[in-house]
């Protein structure tokens, strides 16, 4: 009888909301599957007194910030060193599972698709409600309803660790914003599925992406380089320009539309990283599941 996917845990904190981490790991430690591995990143942070935890527990502390995929980065290549993971599962700090099956949900997902790259999660807020922005549907407005996506949420989301090791991990020089898309559309180019699974649910506070400081430069910059580093060459004015129309009717901050001009001349004018472009079967992959790669 095959064995079932080992599990591992990625939580990446900078150190600010040691009461949302403590009951996310109570919860991580009271699901009814355990996690073999369990990897706690200090992102320029030094980590608190953490509760005892199932499995094997690695911590790391760095000494700089090096956002969030950069520090997620650093715990999937642990989990990559010791090579005894299957699927590794990454959650904010700031999150909590409320159901004690999540982890066995998973797992058995796992095991019964063999080309399962990426599952996400429902997010929800504390009164059960999902933002628009949380469902990874262009026109969606039931978070309930499942099946393939092309997106997937940064807060709550599985990995198979086969996908990672030939798509890549995190682009880490992103540091915020658009990093998931990178991956999407990595994973759909090399012909593994993700999936929306609203019966995986992260409780996170309702918030907008807009509090963090950096937001409007790093959406267009990231958003530039995205286009470049992803798209074939006839769609990249395609899709910025679709992005560049909805931000200006989007968007109703002045200092947000300035730092939005600033962040997408940086990405023109900046290196993007390896330019890997997808196949134009997989433009129409991703079109068939309702989200062209200009949308």
């Amino acid at each position: 009888m095959p064995q079932p996917p080992r599990l591992g845990v990625v939580v990446i904190t900078m150190g600010d909301r040691p009461r949302e981490l403590d009951a996310l790991l109570a919860s991580v430690a009271a699901q009814d599957v355990p996690a073999d591995r369990v990897v706690l990143v200090g992102n320029g942070s030094v980590l608190p007194a953490l509760p005892v935890l199932p499995g094997e527990v690695t911590t790391v502390e760095l000494d700089e910030n090096l956002g969030c995929p950069g520090g997620r980065n650093v715990a999937i290549e642990r989990l990559m060193a010791f090579g005894d993971v299957d699927v590794v599962i990454e959650l904010d700090d700031d999150g909590l599972l409320v159901e004690r099956d999540v982890f066995r949900r998973i797992r058995d997902l796992y095991a019964a698709d063999p080309r399962l790259g990426i599952v996400g999660f429902r997010i929800a807020d504390e009164t059960g409600e999902t933002q628009r922005r949380h469902i990874p549907r262009l026109r969606a407005t039931d978070p309930m309803r499942g099946g393939p996506v092309t997106a997937f949420l940064g807060g709550g989301h599985a990995f198979s660790m086969t996908m990672l090791t030939r798509t890549g991990i995190w682009p880490a020089q992103f540091f915020f914003g658009h990093e998931e898309t990178d991956l999407a559309w990595r994973a759909v180019d090399d012909g593994w599925q993700i999936l929306y699974e609203p019966a995986l649910l992260l409780q996170h506070p309702r918030t907008s992406p807009a509090r963090h400081a950096v937001y409007y430069r790093n959406t267009a910059r990231n958003r530039v380089w995205l286009a470049r580093r992803r798209l074939p060459l006839p769609l990249i004015p395609v899709h910025l320009g679709v992005w560049t129309l909805l931000t200006l009717l989007r968007t109703r901050s002045l200092p947000g539309l300035r730092a939005w001009a600033g962040g997408f001349a940086e990405g023109v004018r900046t290196p993007c990283g390896e330019r890997g472009p997808m196949r134009w079967r997989t433009v129409w992959r991703l079109t068939r599941l309702g989200r062209p790669p200009v949308i």
